[in-house]
């Protein structure tokens, strides 16, 4: 995972860099057209020492009316959710992958991917959780590398360095695909079941 360097440190390590650190680095990031159009970045919010982080595809309106993550229907439906892994939102980080919202929530294009990815890395390197669970396509893509879909990763857990991988479908998608949330439901259960097998401070 390369690094971006952050004033003040060199060669930082993980967990040494502050999620505010990285957040002041943003400041009002222009670094790809979505900056001129966004009413709030989004940057990310949670427990900064969380065991398990979730990563999104970006802001909805709702996001990008309060500045924060999954506070819309998705939002609500991930809360429910959360208990098949046996966690509670006070425990887990959310970030997205482009934290300012696409027009019309459109997929986002790979430069504003591309422009708004190195912070991502560095929110990751900030919390170092033990499992990253990927909502959707283009989470999944971009930590596991693969240009594959979701619909087909899903199911296992990935190990990719420290990480443990959790590719699922997007809360959102199970708005429209009920037929998708019991597998969400199991993928969530897989990681709840993982975290259970490996205590906080064991082996992992």
């Amino acid at each position: 995972m390369s690094v971006m360097h952050i004033p003040g440190h060199n060669h930082q390590r993980p967990r040494e860099v502050t999620l505010q650190e990285i957040r002041d680095l943003m400041g009002n990031c222009q670094l790809c057209p979505l900056g001129a159009t966004r009413t709030n970045l989004v940057f990310g919010v949670g427990n900064p020492h969380a065991r398990v982080m979730f990563v999104g595809e970006g802001p909805g309106r709702n996001e990008d009316l309060q500045g924060e993550p999954f506070v819309g229907a998705a939002g609500k439906k991930l809360d429910s959710l959360l208990a098949c892994a046996g966690l509670t939102r006070d425990e887990i980080y959310i970030a997205n992958v482009v934290k300012c919202r696409p027009p019309g929530n459109r997929n986002p294009k790979p430069e504003e991917i591309e422009a708004c990815s190195p912070f991502l890395r560095e929110q990751i390197r900030s919390i170092w959780p033990d499992v990253i669970v990927c909502l959707g396509n283009f989470a999944s893509q971009f930590v596991l590398r693969t240009s594959a879909g979701v619909t087909s990763l899903r199911g296992q857990l990935y190990q990719t360095g420290h990480f443990v991988v959790c590719p699922t479908f997007h809360p959102a998608a199970c708005i429209y695909h009920s037929d998708w949330q019991p597998l969400l439901e199991d993928d969530l259960r897989m990681v709840g079941a993982w975290l259970a097998e490996h205590p906080a401070g064991g082996e992992a």
